[in-house]
C-alpha cells in the first residue's frame, strides 16, 4: 500500500463505474432508436415491440437479487466484469437475428431477456463497492456520478446509433456498442479491486478515511456478514424505497423506450430532429444525477441523513410529477420536449437518495438488498414497456404520460416512512443457527477476522 502521498483510487474507480453505467444504458436504449428498423424488417408492431422492451426488463428485475447476492459474496470486481461480458455477448447476438426468419418476435424476446439478467448485476455490485470503498459522507455524491453515466449513456445513445444507422445499417450499430462493453468491461478487470486494502495504489491516509467514514457494522469487518432475507423483507425502510423505486421506473423508462417513437410518431418530429431532442431528458438527467448526489451528502451532512437523503427524494418525485403533467399537454412539440426534460431531470434529482439509503442501511449485504429494491424499479420499467403504448392506444399519450405523473406522487410518498438511521443489522438472534463454514474461518476468528456468517435454512 502507497502510504508516501494521499491517492485518490476511490475516485478514479467511481469514474470508472460511470463509464460502466453509461456502457450499460448504451446497450439498453440502442434497441428502441433501432425500434423503428426493426419493427419494419421484421414486420412488428408497437405492442409487439413494446414485448421486445419488457423481456430485457423482465430480465433484469428477475436478476437483481441474485447480482446483488453474488457481488456480496464473491466482490464486485470479478461479477460485474462477468456482467459486462455477458451483456456485450448478448448485444452481438440483438444483430445476428436473421432477416425473413420465422419466429423473430421470440428469438428478440429471449435474447433481450438474456441480455438483461447480465445487466442486473451492475448497480448492486456497484452499491456493494460503495459500502466497501465510500465513507458515507461521499456516498451521494459518488451514485451521483455514477447514475450521471445513465444520462451520458443514455443521451449519446440516439446520436450515435442514429448516425450508425444511417450510413451502416441498424445492425452494425449493436456491433459497436458490443464492442464499446467488452473494452470497458476488460479495464474495470483490470484496475478495480474489491477492498481498499487489495489495491495497491491505496495510501494509507487514503484506507485510513474510508475506514472512519464507514457504518458502525462495516467498521467491525462484518463484511462477510450477510442479513437474513427475512429480515430483508421485513424491513420498512426497505419496502417504502422499493415502492418507491418502482414508480421511479415505470415513469424513467417511458423516456428510455418511448420518448424516441413518442416525438416522431406522435409530434411529428423528423429523424435528426428527434434525436436530438431525445437527447435533452437523458442530459438533464446526468446533470440532475451529479447535483442530486451533492445536495444529497450536503444536506445529510448538515441535518442528518434522514433529511438529508429523504428530503431531496420526495421534492424531487412531486416536481417531476408537475413538470410531466404539464409537459404531456403542451401543443409546441419544442417546447413539451424541453418540459418533459425537465421532468426527467427533476426525476433524477433523487437517484442518489435511494442507492445511498440502502447502501447505509445494509453494510455488508448492501448488494442484495440494492438488489432487491432495483427489482421493484425494473418491474416498474418493463410494466411500462408494454403498458405504455397501450394505454396511448385506448386513452391517448397524454394519458400514458399523466400515469406516470401520479406514479411520481404515490412514490414521493413511500419516501416519509423511511428512516435511514435504522440499520440492518446481523446478530444470534437475527440469524438463529449460524454456521461457520471452515475451521480456517474460525482461526481466522480468533486473529479479529471476521468469518463468513449464513443462516441456516
Amino acid at each position: 500500500m502507497n502510504s508516501a502521498r494521499t491517492s485518490h483510487v476511490r475516485w478514479f474507480l467511481v469514474f470508472w463505474l460511470f463509464i460502466l453505467s453509461a456502457v450499460s444504458y448504451l446497450d439498453r436504449v440502442n434497441i428502441s432508436i433501432a425500434g423503428g428498423s426493426i419493427a419494419e424488417a421484421y414486420h412488428l408492431s408497437d405492442v409487439q415491440l413494446g414485448q421486445v422492451f419488457s423481456a430485457m426488463l423482465v430480465g433484469y428485475a428477475l436478476f437483481q437479487t441474485v447480482g446483488g447476492r453474488l457481488a456480496d459474496l464473491f466482490g464486485p470486481r470479478r461479477v460485474l466484469a462477468a456482467g459486462v461480458a455477458w451483456w456485450g455477448i448478448f448485444t452481438a447476438l440483438t444483430a445476428m437475428v436473421p432477416a425473413n426468419i420465422a419466429g423473430a418476435l421470440l428469438i428478440f424476446v429471449v435474447v433481450r431477456f438474456l441480455l438483461g439478467a447480465g445487466e442486473a448485476v451492475i448497480y448492486p455490485s456497484a452499491n456493494q463497492f460503495i459500502a466497501r470503498w465510500i465513507p458515507t459522507t461521499e456516498r451521494g455524491i459518488a451514485n451521483g456520478w455514477i447514475f450521471a453515466g445513465v444520462g451520458a449513456g443514455a443521451g449519446l445513445t440516439p446520436l450515435i446509433v442514429t448516425y450508425i444507422m444511417v450510413h451502416y445499417g441498424w445492425r452494425t450499430s449493436f456491433w459497436v456498442c458490443s464492442i464499446i462493453g467488452f473494452a470497458a468491461g476488460a479495464v474495470w478487470l483490470l484496475i478495480a479491486r474489491d477492498t481498499p486494502a487489495e489495491h495497491p495504489g491505496v495510501s494509507a491516509s487514503e484506507s485510513a478515511l474510508i475506514r472512519s467514514g464507514l457504518t458502525q457494522a462495516e467498521s467491525k469487518n462484518d463484511a462477510q456478514a450477510l442479513v437474513p432475507w427475512g429480515r430483508v423483507i421485513q424491513s420498512k425502510e426497505v419496502l417504502a424505497v422499493t415502492l418507491s423505486y418502482f414508480c421511479y421506473g415505470y415513469v424513467a423508462w417511458i423516456f428510455f423506450s418511448w420518448f424516441y417513437r413518442y416525438l416522431a410518431k406522435v409530434r411529428g418530429l423528423d429523424l435528426k430532429a428527434s434525436a436530438f431532442y431525445t437527447m435533452l431528458p437523458f442530459l438533464a438527467m446526468l446533470v440532475c444525477c451529479l447535483l442530486g448526489g451533492a445536495i444529497n451528502d450536503r444536506l445529510a451532512k448538515r441535518l442528518g441523513p434522514r433529511v438529508g437523503r429523504c428530503g431531496p427524494a420526495v421534492f424531487a418525485m412531486v416536481v417531476a410529477g408537475i413538470f410531466i403533467a404539464f409537459g404531456s399537454q403542451v401543443q409546441s412539440a419544442r417546447l413539451a420536449s424541453v418540459v418533459l426534460a425537465g421532468g426527467a431531470g427533476a426525476l433524477y434529482l433523487s437517484q442518489s437518495s435511494f442507492w445511498s439509503v440502502t447502501a447505509d442501511i445494509a453494510g455488508a449485504s448492501a448488494g442484495s438488498v440494492s438488489g432487491f429494491m432495483n427489482m421493484g424499479n425494473q418491474i416498474g420499467a418493463a410494466l411500462t414497456a408494454s403498458l405504455t403504448p397501450w394505454i396511448a392506444a385506448r386513452f391517448g399519450w397524454t394519458t400514458s404520460f399523466l400515469v406516470a405523473a401520479g406514479l411520481c406522487l404515490v412514490g414521493a410518498l413511500s419516501w416519509l416512512v423511511v428512516d435511514p438511521s435504522r440499520q440492518l443489522r446481523v446478530s444470534l438472534a437475527d440469524v438463529g443457527t449460524v454456521q461457520i463454514q471452515s475451521s480456517k474461518y474460525i482461526s481466522d476468528q480468533s486473529a479479529n477476522r471476521s468469518p463468513v456468517v449464513r443462516a441456516s435454512s
